[in-house]
Formats: C-alpha cells, sequence, structure tokens
C-alpha cells in the first residue's frame, strides 16, 4: 500500500511537472518515455520525459523550472549540448525519484517521420550510443511513448500516425542486413586484429536486431536490449542467444564463424519470409520487449 501511495504521488508529480513545462516557452508537448510508458519498468527506473519543443527552449526558465523541483542547482543542456542527436535535457532528482528531461526538436522529428514514411533514414554518431543513433527511433519514441501534455494538439495525432509502422521504411531497415554480412565478411580476412574483428561483429548484430524488428513492424530504440528482444521475434531461430553469446565471446576466427553462420541464417529467414503471406498495409506496429529504455 506504502509503495502505491509513493508511485501514485510520483505520477502525480510528474503530471504537474508536464504541465508545467508546456508553460515554458518553445516547448510545445511533454511525453513519458522508457519502459515506464511501456508498462515494462522496475520499481527504481528512471521517469523519462521527451520535451518536444520548436525553435529555441528557454533554458534559465527549464533551469529555475528543474532548481524548484529539485530544491538545489541542476544543470539544463540545451540543444546540442549532448550531442547532434539526443539534444540536451537534465538529470533531476526529486524527493528520491530519478527524472530525466530529454530534449526532443519537433520540427526535426517530423521531418525524421516523413523521412521514415518514404523509406529514408539515417545513422548518425550519437555519445551514449556505441551502434549509432538510427533516426527511426525519433519516429519509435513518439509511437511508444505516453503523452502526458499537449495543449497545443501537435504530439497527439503525430503519435496516431506513427501507430502504423511505414512498409518503406521496412523494407529498407529489412535490406540494411547486407552489410552485416560485408562486415563480417571483411573481418574473417584479418581474424587477428580484436579490434576491427570486434568492432565488425557488434555492429554486424545490431543491424540484424535493427532489421529483424523492422520485419516485424516494431519499433527499436536503442542497443540496450537489443539482442535480448530480437530473440523474441518470431523470425529468430531457437537458439538465437546462445549463437550471439558464441558470436561475442571473442575475436578470433571461430566467434566471426559462428557470427557469419547466424547472420546468414537470419538473412535467409527474412528473405524466405517476405516472400510468403504478408500483412496488409495499415497493420499497427508493436514491440516485442523491453528494447530501448
Amino acid at each position: 500500500m506504502i509503495e502505491n501511495r509513493e508511485t501514485d504521488a510520483t505520477r502525480a508529480l510528474v503530471a504537474e511537472m508536464a504541465s508545467r513545462l508546456t508553460a515554458v516557452r518553445g516547448v510545445r508537448a511533454v511525453a513519458l518515455g522508457g519502459s515506464r510508458a511501456r508498462g515494462t519498468h522496475r520499481p527504481d527506473s528512471d521517469w523519462d520525459l521527451g520535451l518536444y519543443y520548436r525553435g529555441e527552449p528557454d533554458v534559465p526558465a527549464l533551469t529555475a523550472l528543474a532548481e524548484e523541483f529539485t530544491g538545489g542547482p541542476v544543470e539544463v543542456a540545451g540543444p546540442g549540448g549532448w550531442g547532434p542527436w539526443v539534444d540536451g535535457g537534465a538529470w533531476l532528482r526529486v524527493g528520491g525519484v530519478a527524472v530525466d528531461w530529454i530534449l526532443r526538436d519537433l520540427d526535426r522529428v517530423e521531418a525524421v517521420w516523413a523521412a521514415c514514411v518514404e523509406g529514408r533514414y539515417e545513422v548518425g554518431v550519437q555519445a551514449g550510443h556505441p551502434l549509432g543513433f538510427w533516426s527511426p527511433v525519433y519516429a519509435g519514441e513518439v509511437a511508444l511513448g505516453r503523452v502526458l501534455a499537449d495543449p497545443f494538439g501537435e504530439l497527439a495525432p503525430l503519435r496516431q500516425q506513427t501507430l502504423t509502422y511505414p512498409p518503406a521504411l521496412r523494407a529498407a531497415l529489412v535490406h540494411a542486413s547486407w552489410e552485416a554480412e560485408f562486415l563480417l565478411a571483411a573481418a574473417r580476412k584479418d581474424p587477428d586484429d580484436p579490434l576491427y574483428a570486434s568492432l565488425c561483429v557488434s555492429r554486424a548484430l545490431g543491424i540484424l536486431a535493427q532489421s529483424m524488428h523492422a520485419h516485424h513492424r516494431a519499433w527499436l530504440l536503442n542497443e540496450k536490449g537489443a539482442l535480448a528482444s530480437a530473440a523474441r521475434l518470431p523470425v529468430a531461430p531457437d537458439d538465437f542467444s546462445p549463437r550471439v553469446a558464441r558470436a561475442l565471446a571473442g575475436p578470433g576466427r571461430e566467434a566471426l564463424d559462428a557470427a557469419a553462420e547466424l547472420v546468414a541464417e537470419v538473412r535467409a529467414r527474412l528473405e524466405a519470409e517476405r516472400h510468403g503471406p504478408r500483412p496488409g498495409h495499415g497493420e499497427p506496429a508493436k514491440n516485442p520487449g523491453p528494447a530501448g529504455d
């Protein structure tokens, strides 16, 4: 009962925070993201709030609001402060509860979504994303998030659109698996270079996870939990997880061979299913697991 009361109090706090955030110049909407939005959270999971803004958000006003909630000094990183894709934000501790603010440029999110609909995406360099930041993450965050405050009526309609996984994006991301085979073929030519071989295996498996999720119209938000989530997908071989473990066991020809065999088998499965019965356009996007907390 005590835990329930604490959770209710935190929800009320987060709701108040979201409402007040949208009163700050530039902030258009606030959404709950991560595991708490999907209902897969642990009791100690952070509360991730996406702050969707247009133009230049009022960073001093955001800082003042953060300090009011925390009761102490807070550094709020403005757009670009954390890198080119994870714009900025702040890590707060409010009454013992971790609350993360993550800035998202709504104009850019809408542009990325338009590109996704056309089957276009990009992978950028971003701190905290060792396999790169895949632009469809923006759309996936909207689709899997929960809108908390949207006084201008901009985020909720976009979320409704993203609930349908774009067929063109699905095709493009499934096709991207060609690079996984290419990377492993290159690494097998020089298996005794530990850095190069390890990077090739890791990236190949990361790409494979993206392709597998796209095949099932499931948004994948980052590397954390990606392979565990992929293992639960119908297209995955039954022994997917132990084979991944062998491939990641360390550099060397045996690990590279294990990775190459797994990638080739999954790609063959993707190709076989591509020619089988296909669900029609308009099928909702899915989320098989907790990848992307």
